[in-house]
């Protein structure tokens, strides 16, 4: 069991590891909106994303203006044995360390047992608490079953191209924005950002080899290990088997034939267990039945181009599949409720806004004789139906 003693070397040391100017690090666009929730809203502050996509920095910056704050980091090796019953003597740790704490900022919290008995204690004590995960479904199921109604969740995405732009320190004044050199400018950088995807470290050190740990990390950690998982090899060979086949739909028996599992339920395990860490996102066909939605194959979709030119076999050639997979991670980060059209013709995105609006988008890299007709005719069908 440890002991006071013990916390208070573990809280220091995470401390020591925040110091940093927060000033050189990019302000990601869902800054505000968490800003405004951290201190007008009373409700916990769950912000979830893919393991490494700038959530511990997003934390920092909301912190940076606060005084009367504390901070841990849940995914320390040193609380891997912690209960709930011991946070008693972690608070009087974060406490000595800190000092008076109106702000409790919990990363990775999925990794602390029955955490939300912690996370209620605090908030009914008049505490505003902020949490980050990696994982969708655990935090929703912890959350749902003791904190219903008292927590409101917003998702941080790798960056946009806006981000991009801005990590890259492009600054283009909007009167210039038409100059040939300047468009020519945005399009290079627009066709980098699209090939090398938006996760911060992988750009800032730009190491493939970073890239395949962060990738190990996800499968071994947030799957394989969470989930038990035995048939690790068919898993691996599920994932390069739907990034190869990025954007096109698939079913859970199709998925099944082409790893060579026994049945379709597992696959559609496998699936939820990829997508509840974030590296994939599936997109029903819209039907007006809820049933037939969950029946229909679903377009697959990747938190990140860069994941897609490390294993997929012809990434240089699939421009039009990259574009549609950012095109849908933008409607994705905006929290718009989004399917894909195909009445015997298809469109891509079925799009319905937060105020109810439909939007209707047709992704095409670039529109030749060969596709003309069926990318502009699947868009009419699209508007003809809705």
């Amino acid at each position: 069991m440890a002991t006071k003693t013990d916390y208070l070397e573990l809280v220091s040391l995470q401390k020591e590891s925040l110091s940093g100017d927060t000033k050189t690090l990019i302000q990601r666009e869902i800054y505000p909106r968490a800003k405004d929730l951290l201190t007008s809203d009373s409700r916990i502050l769950v912000i979830t994303g893919i393991r490494r996509v700038g959530k511990s920095t997003l934390l920092q910056q909301l912190m940076k203006n606060l005084t009367n704050y504390c901070y841990l980091n849940a995914e320390d090796e040193r609380l891997i044995h912690f209960k709930a019953e011991d946070f008693s003597r972690l608070n009087e740790a974060l406490i000595e360390v800190y000092g008076a704490c109106d702000f409790y900022f919990f990363d990775e919290i999925q990794n602390i047992d029955k955490f939300e008995i912690i996370v209620r204690r605090l908030q009914d004590s008049g505490k505003k608490v902020v949490l980050t995960g990696s994982n969708s479904s655990l935090l929703s199921m912890e959350l749902g079953t003791r904190l219903t109604g008292r927590y409101i969740q917003i998702e941080l995405f790798p960056f946009s191209y806006k981000e991009f732009l801005d990590f890259n320190k492009v600054e283009i004044a909007k009167e210039s924005f038409y100059l040939p050199q300047e468009k020519v400018k945005l399009k290079q950088y627009f066709k980098q950002w699209l090939d090398s995807g938006g996760m911060p470290e992988y750009l800032k050190y730009n190491d493939v080899n970073y890239l395949r740990t962060l990738f190990d990390n996800i499968i071994y950690r947030d799957i394989i290990a969470r989930y038990n998982i035995r048939k690790q090899a068919i898993l691996k060979e599920l994932v390069h088997l739907l990034t190869n086949n990025l954007t096109l739909p698939v079913t859970y028996n199709s998925l099944k034939k082409s790893v060579g599992l026994s049945n379709a339920e597992t696959a559609k395990e496998y699936l939820n267990y990829l997508c509840n860490s974030y590296f994939f996102f599936e997109l029903r066909k819209y039907s007006p039945s809820y049933n037939k939605q969950l029946q229909n194959a679903k377009k697959i979709y990747l938190i990140d181009n860069a994941f897609h030119a490390m294993m997929s076999l012809i990434s240089s050639a699939n421009n039009g599949r990259k574009l549609e997979n950012v095109i849908h991670l933008f409607y994705r980060s905006k929290g718009f409720e989004m399917y894909y059209f195909n009445e015997s013709q298809e469109c891509d995105f079925v799009v319905f806004d937060n105020d109810g609006k439909k939007h209707l988008t047709q992704v095409c890299w670039e529109l030749t004789l060969e596709n003309k007709d069926r990318e502009i005719n699947g868009l009419n069908a699209a508007m003809k139906f809705f």
